[in-house]
């Protein structure tokens, strides 16, 4: 491996370590987009069963808030459940919005790594070439050793570049696509609260009583 290192120049360096930097972002991202860490099971019913029952205090949102990014957005419902319904589902997008961007934290850069590795290979590539061309204007082509040395240069680090972005920009779509798949989930989640909020009657609200019909007037010359 060192010898592949070496025989393949300076640019295996940045390579190796866009290498090391994809690693760790994928295991971070697998072990903190775990579904049960983003969307906890029987959480959405759960929380359905509180307002139903009108459990809720101050202190059950806010640990709601800190269970998961499903829970921090069912907590940013509750929070304005007295509001109309356009309001809330304004500040749901609002948090949402945050969450987002919390479950495509790295993901910029894991994309980043996947475009510029090839980019690192490629330049390689383009400084190996030139070695072998320089070493046939010094040296003629009947030194094959220096012939190999730069096509050798060329190829490995190539190789070398394809390997990190392949991995890297299928995992890159699989985190993506996964998110989006949270998502999904998550707005039916808040669309089932709301209507559970909606069919839960607020305090304050008095049910309108019924009047008393009154009697038809009888019509003139009708006798009683």
């Amino acid at each position: 491996m060192l010898e592949l290192l070496i025989a393949g120049g300076w640019v295996m360096w940045p390579i190796l370590l866009c290498s090391a930097i994809a690693l760790a972002i994928i295991i971070e991202r697998f072990w903190t987009l775990r579904r049960s860490k983003v969307l906890p099971l029987d959480l959405g019913d759960e929380v359905r069963q509180w307002a139903a029952s009108g459990r809720l205090d101050p202190k059950h949102i806010e640990t709601l808030r800190g269970n998961s990014p499903l829970g921090a957005i069912l907590a940013a419902a509750l929070e304005v459940r007295h509001r109309p319904r356009e309001q809330i589902k304004e500040r749901v997008e609002d948090t949402g919005r945050h969450q987002l961007h919390r479950m495509e934290r790295f993901l910029n850069t894991l994309g980043t790594i996947a475009g510029i590795t090839p980019l690192l290979g490629l330049l390689g590539t383009v400084f190996g070439m030139i070695r072998m061309f320089l070493g046939i204007l010094t040296h003629g082509v009947g030194d094959a050793s220096l012939l190999a040395g730069g096509i050798g240069e060329a190829l490995i680090s190539t190789a070398a570049g394809l390997c990190v972005a392949i991995p890297a920009l299928m995992f890159y779509r699989y985190f993506r696509g996964r998110i989006g798949e949270y998502i999904v989930e998550m707005e039916q989640q808040v669309i089932a609260l709301l209507d559970t909020l909606e069919s839960v009657p607020q305090p304050g609200s008095v049910s309108p009583t019924p009047r008393p019909r009154r009697p038809a007037a009888a019509a003139p010359g009708v006798a009683g």
